[in-house]
């Protein structure tokens, strides 16, 4: 991956983040790691978990972001959320877990809240 790309995922997952911050969650980790792969944000609000992947694009010339998400990476996000619980990474037992996505372009985001 290009410095260039990393700074524009970069300047999502920051932008996603904030957005989060705005509408009164905690964010509890970024860019989560495993040997498996990466969650880019792990946020609280009460006792709701919110993993949310994030997708970032300098234009629609390849579709919209969120498109990215498909099927396969929905279920490694789940299986990477199931270990990080399973390691002790939330504060509590939650009561509900939720899947969002983060679709970040020049001057807009739009989160799909309980994308899937």
């Amino acid at each position: 991956m290009t410095a260039a790309r990393q700074r524009l995922g970069a300047q999502g997952e920051d932008r996603a983040a904030a957005w989060y911050a705005h509408e009164g969650y905690e964010i509890l980790v970024r860019n989560w790691r495993c040997r498996d792969g990466e969650l880019d944000l792990i946020c609280t609000k009460g006792r709701r978990v919110v993993v949310c992947e994030v997708k970032t694009r300098s234009s629609l010339k390849y579709g919209h972001p969120a498109e990215a998400v498909t099927v396969v990476k929905q279920k490694r996000i789940r299986r990477l959320a199931a270990r990080w619980l399973a390691e002790g990474g939330a504060p509590f037992v939650p009561a509900e877990i939720r899947f969002d996505v983060a679709a970040v372009l020049p001057g807009e985001i739009s989160v799909i809240e309980g994308a899937f």
